[in-house]
């Protein structure tokens, strides 16, 4: 055997593995946690959502959030979902992307996104800064969604339901690929499917979703992104 390229074929593996690593490695993460008034006392519910900027050396591409909506359970066949979207006009599926910077920067921490994965501490998420919220009265049809202002929830789910708060904390980014909790790194919080079963192979139930709600989604964009993102 002839070993005198064992050596630059070893580097010529770290040389792509580390640029994998680069390229695929989150800019940052964050805890999207939303928490609710009941009449049963505060319900919460949180996800970790995984911020990639463009590294390719194509540039074609463009900032990017892997995760899935935040599902609160609020007990009593209820619930609130904070979507990946926000609304500007018809929907904004980018807004996401920079959900926790504008939270930092809102609470006066004036951070660059390229020093966000320094960040700690949670931040609150006020205004138009909270993505869409919307509440199905049936999780397994998505004609049943129907879109919950921030300021009035009682007005979709009852009296004695008010948003308490929502909030958003960075979280360890960790080594791509190797999420393992803690300061390894957070894996992105994954399950919503298992919450609404028709977030599936097609888009059709999540535009409908999106329809009932009331949130203009155009024909441009995968309605499913609202929901998760992979």
């Amino acid at each position: 055997m002839n070993f005198k390229w064992l050596g630059p074929l070893a580097l010529l593996a770290a040389l792509v593995i580390g640029d994998q690593v680069r390229i695929n490695r989150p800019g940052h993460k964050y805890r999207l946690t939303v928490a609710v008034e009941t009449p049963d006392g505060v319900k919460s519910a949180s996800g970790v959502l995984a911020v990639h900027p463009d590294r390719g050396y194509s540039r074609s591409g463009h900032t990017t959030t892997k995760g899935d909506a935040v599902f609160v359970d609020l007990g009593g066949g209820r619930n609130l979902v904070a979507l990946l979207a926000h609304l500007d006009k018809t929907i904004d599926l980018d807004a996401v992307n920079y959900v926790a910077l504008r939270a930092y920067k809102a609470a006066g921490q004036n951070v660059s996104f390229n020093e966000m994965s320094r960040m700690t501490g949670a931040v609150p998420v006020t205004g138009e800064l909270i993505p869409i919220l919307v509440a199905f009265t049936d999780p397994n049809n998505p004609a049943t969604a129907r879109t919950v202002p921030p300021d009035d929830p009682e007005a979709v789910l009852g009296k004695g339901f008010h948003l308490h708060a929502v909030s958003a904390e960075v979280v360890p980014n960790g080594i791509w690929p190797l999420d393992f909790g803690g300061a390894l790194g957070e894996p992105v919080t994954r399950g919503i499917e298992a919450k609404l079963p028709w977030l599936g192979a097609t888009a059709a139930p999540a535009a409908t979703a999106l329809q009932a709600a009331g949130v203009p989604a155009g024909t441009a964009i995968d309605p499913r992104e609202a929901f998760t993102r992979k």
